[in-house]
């Protein structure tokens, strides 16, 4: 099998991007004392504005007792809230907080960081090809995404 050598060169960097991103989030988690699955919350709350507990544990794979129980942690540490639902008082919306906030952005500036050393390894000119090379596939990705059919 013949491999398009664009391929192989984007899956490498796809490889040593993920894994310089992760190793800079994972100690951050570390640090902060928080699970995955918490960060995993507290990234959906982030996506969607809001969220049920029920909502929550379909996201993360767990029951909703689950989902519930990870959520009292997050809320004693002051990263959600629980506000009533506006459509139905019998129903409780997860919030983020302004420090739950604060910890989702540490986060993804934690899992970036290590782009700062490497903008300072690289010249000028390398930045510039670089950063003409990436538009033109966050273009082609964006088309391809809306164009995209499901493939299973």
């Amino acid at each position: 099998m013949i491999t398009d050598p664009f391929v192989t060169t984007l899956q490498e960097w796809m490889e040593i991007s993920m894994r310089h991103s992760m190793r800079h989030f994972l100690r951050f988690a570390r640090e902060s004392g928080l699970s995955m699955s918490h960060f995993g919350a507290i990234f959906h709350i982030h996506r969607m504005g809001s969220c049920g507990v029920t909502e929550m544990g379909e996201h993360l794979g767990v029951t909703s007792a689950a989902a519930s129980q990870m959520l009292d942690r997050l809320v004693e540490q002051g990263l959600v809230m629980r506000t009533e639902d506006p459509a139905d008082r019998r129903v409780k919306r997860i919030e983020l907080t302004e420090k739950g906030q604060q910890v989702f952005d540490e986060g993804i500036q934690a899992r970036q960081s290590w782009m700062d050393d490497l903008s300072r390894v690289l010249t000028e000119n390398e930045k510039q090809t670089i950063a003409s090379a990436l538009k033109i596939l966050i273009t082609r990705v964006s088309q391809l995404t809306c164009n995209a059919t499901p493939s299973r």
